[in-house]
């Protein structure tokens, strides 16, 4: 089948995601801003970046265009309890009790105990915004999703109205909000008389589908890079399944297969959450050069791996990239004594 008869407008996209449960709980459009002394400083290409950071609601972020979604189907379903869990500095956690919390709905965490248990950076916020936080055992992973479907019964049985955040439905959604943030990306671009080649994200699930989804449906040159910040073995089958999972509920007439998707795990180091010398250098660059802070766990990685690109010539000066600020900053408060022993 000829792509060129699956191509959507951006009206016509918006009017699809439209059709879904959803909150109002953002502020959009997020910013696209230039970065010439960044550009300048790195020898080309013309840099970007798309402020999802500013999207409102406990600091602002990517989850919150997600759950966007996630809690209007929540809501949907007559829920009055989010129930979520992943790491202790996790940032879809964090803007989940604070969208609860504006929302009236009652929030329980449950986070894995890893090595910033510290109630500091996220995790404060979290309590901050009155959200029955426990810290448990269990790995982020499928492990903890077990625990919380246990804890969803228990409430369920004390009357309550729970909605789990989990996967696949999460990630689907998460790649249905950024479709739409490319929709986004597609009008400020026509506004800024700019057409970028590639848009790179710290992203290993639902942010990455969705771009690749939302460029695809619009016709658009923009070439999504997933720069992984997580190691998971199935990263492949994760994108493209939330990416196809979306155009379902979107009713697209194509799918995205794996040879559509660029993903990098090789800016990781060490595991989830530790940091590298790269990623302090790239936080502290951007910082420096253009006063954008971005966080030490997705965003400094993701970085650090287009100035990779950048000096092995994988992107040329005369080229134009995007990179997505999926936000994160209350973390760079847990990581105060790894980010000041290391200069630039």
């Amino acid at each position: 089948m000829n792509q060129e008869n699956n191509i959507v407008t951006r009206l016509g996209l918006c009017q699809r995601i439209e059709q879904l449960p959803q909150v109002d709980i953002g502020h959009y459009p997020t910013p696209l801003e230039p970065c010439p002394r960044l550009s300048e400083a790195l020898g080309g290409p013309r840099i970007y970046i798309k402020r999802e950071d500013c999207s409102g609601v406990a600091f602002g972020g990517n989850k919150i265009r997600q759950l966007t979604f996630t809690i209007g189907e929540a809501i949907h379903q007559n829920a009055d309890t989010i129930v979520h869990g992943a790491t202790t500095q996790s940032n879809h956690c964090r803007q989940a009790a604070a969208v609860a919390a504006q929302l009236g709905l009652k929030c329980y965490l449950r986070l894995s105990r890893d090595h910033k248990s510290l109630v500091q950076g996220n995790l404060l916020l979290d309590h901050l915004a009155g959200a029955d936080v426990e810290l448990v055992d269990a790995p982020f992973g499928p492990e903890l999703d077990l625990v919380k479907y246990a804890l969803a019964d228990k409430l369920r049985s004390d009357g309550l109205r729970p909605y789990v955040i989990a996967a696949p439905q999460s990630t689907a959604l998460a790649a249905v909000a950024f479709s739409w943030c490319i929709a986004e990306i597609h009008k400020q671009q026509q506004e800024m008389g700019i057409e970028a080649d590639l848009i790179y994200a710290g992203s290993a699930g639902g942010t990455q589908a969705g771009l690749i989804l939302g460029s695809k449906a619009l016709g658009m040159k923009l070439q999504p890079v997933g720069v992984a910040p997580i190691y998971w073995e199935d990263k492949i089958d994760r994108i493209r399944q939330a990416a196809n999972n979306a155009a379902k509920l979107l009713n697209l007439d194509f799918q995205i297969a794996d040879d559509e998707i660029s993903n990098t795990d090789a800016y990781i180091g060490q595991a989830y959450g530790v940091l590298t010398p790269e990623c302090i250098q790239a936080l502290k660059i951007v910082a420096q050069m253009e006063g954008i802070f971005l966080d030490p766990v997705y965003t400094s990685k993701a970085f650090a791996g287009l100035i990779d690109h950048i000096r092995k010539g994988k992107i040329s000066s005369d080229q134009t990239v995007i990179f997505l600020h999926t936000g994160g900053t209350p973390a760079l408060f847990a990581y105060n004594q790894e980010l000041t022993d290391v200069p630039i």
